[in-house]
C-alpha cells in the first residue's frame, strides 16, 4: 500500500503546529521511502528530529503501514533555499545567487521582503582619475522568480 502524502503532511503538520519549524521537503517514493526536511530560525535542533520521527513511526505503525524507510532532519547548509523563512535565517549572511540569465552574484544577503530579496554585491568600477579600480558596494534587487537559487555561500 503505497502512503500517501497528503496524510504525512497533515501529520506533520499537526506536530510542527505551535513551533518555529517550517517543512522545507517531504518526498514520498514510489518504494514508500521518506524524506523529511525541516528548517528553523534558530537552526534544526537534532533531539527535535528524533521526537518528529518518533512520532511519525508511532502514526504510521497505528494506520498499518509497516513497510517503508523515513528520514528525518534538517536542511544541507549548501541545499537552495525554498522558503522565504531561509532567507530570514540567512539575513546578513553571505549568499550565492544564480540568477536565470545565468550570472552568478556573490554577497551578502541584506534584506527580504515578500517579493523581492536584496544583496550587497562588491564590483570593481573604474574611478576617473585612477588608474586602479576601486571596489565598490551595489546592492542587488531580486525577484524571487528571476533566480534559479539562492543558497548559503560556504567561504573555505
Amino acid at each position: 500500500m503505497a502512503i500517501d502524502k497528503l496524510y504525512l503532511q497533515n501529520l506533520v503538520t499537526e506536530k510542527l503546529q505551535g513551533t518555529n519549524y517550517e517543512v522545507i521537503t517531504l518526498n514520498v517514493s514510489a518504494q514508500d521511502d521518506i524524506l523529511l526536511e525541516v528548517d528553523c530560525l534558530e537552526g534544526v535542533d537534532l533531539e527535535f528530529c528524533a521526537t518528529l520521527n518518533h512520532y511519525l513511526t508511532e502514526q504510521l505503525d497505528a494506520a498499518g503501514i509497516l513497510d517503508y524507510s523515513l528520514e528525518v532532519g534538517g536542511v544541507c547548509l549548501t541545499d537552495p533555499f525554498k522558503t522565504k523563512m531561509q532567507y530570514n535565517k540567512h539575513l546578513n549572511h553571505d549568499v550565492e545567487v544564480l540568477a536565470k540569465d545565468g550570472k552568478k552574484y556573490h554577497g551578502v544577503l541584506v534584506s527580504v521582503d515578500e517579493d523581492t530579496f536584496s544583496v550587497d554585491v562588491e564590483r570593481m568600477v573604474s574611478v576617473e582619475g585612477k588608474k586602479r579600480k576601486q571596489k565598490e558596494i551595489q546592492t542587488l534587487t531580486f525577484a524571487y522568480a528571476d533566480v534559479k537559487y539562492t543558497r548559503y555561500d560556504l567561504k573555505v
